[in-house]
């Protein structure tokens, strides 16, 4: 049976966690020693769908996966609700 090395290195995590594990590490991110240290007591049931959605076997990984998607969420809704009212109502869109 292999170990856990051999585990971790099989993990592929979906789409969407994978691009934002790729942002993160393109933003350099994920450079560096590993030196921090993060724990916390989880829901059994968050961590079990978060492994069944991810594919992501490991903790540390798992960990990983949600900090980057975090760290490189797209904050565009955000963005767009705060543009409301700055076009005027009067501005011709020619249709």
């Amino acid at each position: 049976m292999p170990g856990p090395a051999a585990t971790a290195k099989r993990e592929r995590p979906s789409g969407r966690v994978r691009e934002a594990i790729a942002v993160a590490a393109d933003k350099g991110l994920l450079k560096g020693t590993r030196s921090v240290v993060v724990r916390g007591r989880m829901p059994e049931a968050l961590v079990a769908a978060a492994r069944l959605r991810t594919g992501i076997k490991s903790d540390s990984k798992l960990i990983e996966a949600a900090l980057a998607s975090v760290a490189v969420a797209d904050d565009f809704g955000e963005w767009l609700i705060s543009r409301r009212g700055a076009v005027s109502a009067d501005l011709d869109l020619e249709f």
